[in-house]
């Protein structure tokens, strides 16, 4: 990890005060509150057994506590972006930290799963206003406007990066310690403290990160037709199972669903600010890296809620052995992300994302035979390792794709839509794969296995199905992404930055706040 110097030179920002910035401890605060949102991740993932029993939910509901979250942070993402423009960065981050912790603070007093997931979808729309937010704050204090504040700003970058990258692995393990020893709760009141502490702090330690001037308005009805339109899908994939697939409430709601989605593209094709312009979809390069990625954490991120779910319903791990039986993920995926790029720069962005993707698919395909007296090291622990290396492998080289060639005014966007794209994408695999298990388990039970042996054979049947996304990513790649000579430049430096920041959104169960 590299250190940036605290020393404050003289070109750094000032407050309104006239206060130079101590670019060190503006570093410090925000990769501190970057630390907690990704650790959050972890925390309530490890936790997820523990509301089975702890607050009534039913098996087959689990999945709304993480996709709660990720369509709100998907989903809003991007207008998360343009309020931080319209009101200001620093603004946003602290009204953001303090709706996280409010949101956080009612989750750890919910009497029942509906006001969790109320909870939840919260702290997913406050994460979508602070992650924009802290990253344009973190740029504005490390401008690169000469080559050693280039180097400074890429040294501050891989401490972000590096910090959130930990902040998963150690979110695993303290979600375990939290959940033994004091509740479910715990997972969330932890929030609590640190989010005010950090909005109260932030005044006195990172630039005003004022408005743009571009004071001209924001496209909420795009934000909240997309958003509304992504969550009724959902919805509809993980209810059809109690419903039916014909039933009037799935074929109605799905209409809508399409239609509200149908609303948010006219709307984007006539307002005069769209939250997504429609002409950035022109590019191939762009289409096909966001097609590719969505397929990929269609398969990936539900790995980490099925895993979680075996090692304690079904291997009988309590809270903090499963934490720690699931760190060797997080940690293969960072470090395959700090490989990735001299992958990229010696075989190419399609040979780098396709050889990750199927190397992804066979640990997936591995960990789907989990029994239900599994061994550790054959059954969980390697299997992780091949998950992770190739994840990470893919999800560079991705996000190299996917920002290549944007003009400036277009990189936020750019780097936007990949991060949505991705969040969506783990919000839907998890609806499809809960359903396959769901049904899966139904019918083993059903055939007069045991409940371990229905639940394991349900866990493997939906990482099996994950496996064949992973395949389906790949065939995508070949055919979505053009080829080396089609593909822009790429340089180093951006490279480097898709190493050092982009394994934050690889995190377990999604809930991860990307640097995008």
């Amino acid at each position: 990890m590299h250190l940036v110097s605290a020393a404050a030179p003289s070109t750094a920002p000032a407050t309104p005060e006239g206060r130079t910035i101590n670019r060190g401890a503006a570093l410090g605060l925000l990769a501190m509150t970057q630390f907690v949102l990704v650790l959050d991740a972890g925390i309530v993932g490890v936790a997820l057994p523990s509301l089975v029993k702890g607050l009534g939910f039913a098996q087959n509901d689990l999945s709304w506590v993480t996709n709660a979250y990720t369509l709100m942070f998907g989903g809003f993402l991007l207008l998360g972006g343009r309020l931080a423009d319209y009101f200001g960065r620093r603004r946003m981050f602290m009204g953001g930290l303090i709706l996280f912790s409010a949101a956080s603070l009612l989750g750890s007093l919910s009497p029942s799963p509906g006001w969790l997931i109320g909870a939840r979808a919260i702290q997913g729309f406050a994460a979508a206003v602070v992650s924009p937010a802290a990253l344009s704050l973190l740029l504005i204090s490390f401008p690169d406007n000469t080559d050693a504040e280039k180097a400074e700003r890429n040294k501050a970058l891989g401490v972000w990066g590096a910090v959130a990258g930990a902040g998963g692995a150690v979110g695993l393990i303290l979600g375990g310690m939290l959940t033994d020893w004091f509740g479910w709760e715990a997972c969330f009141w932890v929030n609590v403290p640190i989010g005010v502490a950090a909005a109260l702090l932030a005044p006195r330690v990172l630039p005003e990160g004022a408005p743009t001037g571009n004071r001209t308005g924001f496209d909420l009805a795009g934000a909240f037709t997309v958003t509304g339109g992504l969550a009724g899908i959902v919805f509809v994939l993980v209810n059809a199972q109690k419903v039916g697939w014909t039933s009037p409430e799935t074929l109605g709601l799905g209409a809508v669903s399409l239609a509200l989605i149908a609303a948010f593209i006219v709307i984007e094709s006539r307002t005069r600010l769209p939250l997504v312009p429609l002409s950035i979809f022109r590019r191939p390069v762009l289409r096909g890296a966001n097609a590719a990625s969505l397929l990929q954490v269609m398969g990936l991120m539900p790995a980490f809620f099925f895993m979680t779910l075996y090692t304690q319903q079904v291997l009988g791990y309590s809270p903090l052995k499963s934490g720690l039986s699931l760190v060797p993920i997080a940690l293969a995926i960072v470090v395959a992300a700090t490989i990735a790029g001299q992958l990229v720069a010696k075989m190419g962005i399609k040979p780098t994302t396709i050889g990750g993707m199927v190397i992804m698919s066979l640990g997936l395909l591995w960990a789907s035979g989990m029994p239900a007296d599994g061994s550790y090291v054959t059954d969980l622990l390697l299997p992780q390792i091949v998950i992770g290396l190739g994840a990470g492998l893919a999800w560079v080289a991705l996000t190299v794709a996917g920002t290549a060639g944007a003009s400036e005014e277009e990189s936020g966007l750019a780097s936007g839509l990949l991060n949505t794209s991705q969040q969506i994408g783990g919000a839907l695999g998890l609806a499809i794969l809960a359903a396959v298990a769901s049904a899966r388990t139904t019918h083993l039970f059903g055939t007069g296995d045991s409940p371990t042996q229905a639940l394991s054979g349900g866990f493997g049947t939906a990482l099996l199905a994950g496996a064949g996304l992973g395949v389906l990513a790949a065939i995508a790649t070949v055919f979505l992404l053009p080829g080396k000579n089609a593909l822009p430049a790429v340089d180093e430096h951006a490279i480097e930055l898709a190493e050092e920041t982009d394994h934050i959104a690889i995190l377990p169960v999604g809930d991860a706040v990307s640097a995008n």
